[in-house]
């Protein structure tokens, strides 16, 4: 039981920061993130996303926007260096989409990242370290 849990609100297929964020390789040179399940839950009903814009230089560890939720507001921080390829507009209009569909519909932003996704990727916490990190 306890492991279905955790397939459902931790995907396997993705690697994680202790900021939780969420980070999917999409390509050798893309990565694109989010906030985990974790997060949107421990911050209640999000009301408002503040994005980075095409174009912006990240800095791993740097923050990069916000999440204003009716419990606070948080930054958001970019989980590797790069430049911002994409943006997800629509949870700009729809920020309640990062408490419904954190992992899909619910992503943040694509970086071309300044090296080798994967490699950098791997950097990263897996599904277990996160889970370990959430659970303590």
């Amino acid at each position: 039981m306890a492991y279905a849990l955790f397939m459902s609100n931790i995907p396997a297929d993705l690697n994680y920061t202790a900021e939780h964020e969420w980070v999917q390789v999409i390509d050798e040179s893309t990565i694109r993130f989010g906030i985990t399940d974790y997060a949107q839950d421990a911050l209640g009903d999000i009301v408002f996303v503040s994005l980075p814009n095409v174009g912006d230089s990240l800095t791993a560890g740097g923050t990069c926007g916000e999440v204003e939720s009716t419990k606070s507001v948080s930054d958001i921080y970019a989980p590797v260096s790069g430049e911002v390829i994409a943006r997800n507009d629509a949870i700009e209009t729809a920020p309640d989409t990062l408490n419904s569909d954190p992992y899909k519909n619910g992503w943040i932003v694509d970086v071309r990242v300044a090296g080798n996704a994967s490699e950098l990727a791997a950097a990263l916490m897996d599904a277990a370290g996160y889970q370990a990190l959430t659970s303590s």
